[in-house]
């Protein structure tokens, strides 16, 4: 495969993008069937995908298979649910089956995606004529600014919280604590109670609270979050996941409110920023994490989990040790992707460091110029141009923020030079479509926490 813009220090790159496109032109010049995908979610929501596939004989079979489960894992991490209906392939149906059992090769993502959605995990296999129909709500949350607000963002170091009133921040504090490292819910629960009732003092009432927090959330509650990591399954259910809607309680009965994972809220402040739709929101810091509001200005209530989206098809690229699967998102827009490359570009990284003190190691080489770590972040940005390419498949994108740590200092504008001219010298017509953007780190956090106060609707 070959490819226009070459990553410098990855060789072995194969874009999914390239590779989907490849795959469906040879599929229908080969005169190939339909494949159509559904994903079941939560309130009976269906997202439906349809492809190409080769004609089903002996000598295709692996070739389709081999297609056909990245593209599935891609739009289960996307959308998210506990059921994948497959029409269209009973060979593809069967590997999916055995694959996402128990002791399966994608065991991780069926019990994660049974534990979101509390429900079994299962795979169905149908005919064509009854292949799912897409059935999505999407529903108008956000900007709203009447009224007196509070918008609360809960981060893995620190936390955020905004008195807002009439779309004003008229009182933000911040506020040091370290979640990820206490196993008792009480400590999460007294440092959430105390941020509101801080936000709360400085207004003469609360009609509205609104929750950005990094986790996965249905119907306000809290399904998997790493802000509880140390705590046990046992209090995890009996006092976590019910911790916001509660908290809430405390400061006012019957106030709405409204928890939204921090990426799509993200992705929400930046649609308010832009005055546009269709925004994608794309976070490289720890991990690779996602938000996105669609055409309507809408959260879609999808996972959009794109650290476990694949954007590699090399079954040799580097392995995420959570999940056990190869060239997803995580290993490539993330502090991990980084120090992956150093090795690459021959930067000696002191073992001893934390992956964060390693980042600011490659950070400060590319701030006074070195060309290895300059090679890094043009890189990473060869890989997101590609990337994109892949997500607009699955989303429909206008603009696409590009945000986190990884992109601190001279490595953003690195990141976002590279993936725009891969898109100009692949996809044309896409990079017509889709613009790129590196919002300001002080900007954004006042309108996330507005944007955060604007989610529940007053009624």
């Amino acid at each position: 495969m070959k490819l226009k813009v070459e990553p410098i220090f990855d060789k072995n790159f194969l874009p999914m993008a390239k590779v989907a496109e490849e795959f469906v032109n040879g599929a229908k010049a080969c005169g190939g069937g339909k494949l159509i995908i559904g994903i079941e979610r939560n309130n009976g929501f269906v997202s439906s995908y349809e492809t190409v596939i080769y004609p089903e004989t002996s000598e295709n079979e692996e070739k389709n298979i081999k297609f056909a489960e990245r593209i599935i894992k891609s739009l289960l991490w996307i959308k998210g649910g506990y059921k994948i209906i497959i029409a269209g392939s009973e060979s593809i149906g069967k590997y999916i089956k055995s694959a996402y059992k128990k002791g399966g090769l994608r065991e991780f993502d069926a019990e994660f995606m049974s534990r979101v959605y509390e429900r079994p995990f299962e795979v169905a296999i149908v005919s064509l004529e009854a292949a799912p129909v897409t059935k999505e709500q999407t529903n108008p949350v956000g900007r709203h600014l009447d009224g007196c607000r509070i918008g609360f963002d809960a981060g893995g170091s620190d936390r955020k919280v905004s008195a807002v009133i009439d779309g004003e921040a008229v009182y933000s504090e911040e506020v040091v604590w370290f979640p990820k490292t206490n196993s008792d819910p009480q400590y999460h629960y007294d440092g959430i109670l105390s941020a509101m009732k801080s936000a709360a003092s400085h207004m003469p009432r609360v009609d509205a609270i609104g929750v950005s927090s990094a986790g996965v959330y249905v119907n306000n509650r809290i399904m998997v979050a790493s802000l509880f990591l140390k705590v046990s399954d046992e209090d995890f259910d009996k006092k976590v996941k019910n911790m916001y809607i509660d908290v809430a309680k405390e400061i006012g009965e019957n106030i709405p409110v409204e928890v939204a994972n921090d990426g799509d809220v993200t992705a929400l402040a930046g649609a308010m920023d832009l005055g546009d739709n269709s925004v994608l929101g794309v976070a490289m810091g720890t991990s690779e994490a996602g938000g996105y509001v669609d055409s309507l200005g809408n959260i879609t209530g999808w996972l959009n989990e794109l650290a476990f989206v694949p954007c590699d098809f090399n079954m040799d690229a580097m392995v995420d040790e959570w999940s056990g699967d190869y060239g997803c998102g995580v290993k490539y827009f993330s502090q991990d992707g980084v120090i992956k490359l150093a090795k690459e570009a021959e930067i000696p990284l002191d073992e001893n460091l934390s992956p964060a003190e390693k980042l600011k190691v490659v950070q400060k080489l590319n701030e006074e110029g070195d060309s290895r770590a300059e090679g890094i972040f043009e890189t990473i940005g060869v890989y997101f141009g590609y990337t994109i390419a892949y997500y607009a498949m699955f989303y429909d994108i206008k603009h696409v923020l590009i945000l986190g740590r990884v992109t601190s200092g001279k490595g953003g504008n690195l990141i976002l030079t590279k993936a725009e001219e891969v898109l100009k010298k692949e996809y044309p017509i896409l990079s017509k479509k889709i613009k790129l953007h590196l919002p300001d780190e002080s900007n954004r956090r006042v309108g996330q926490s507005i944007a955060a106060a604007s989610l529940p609707e007053i009624k």
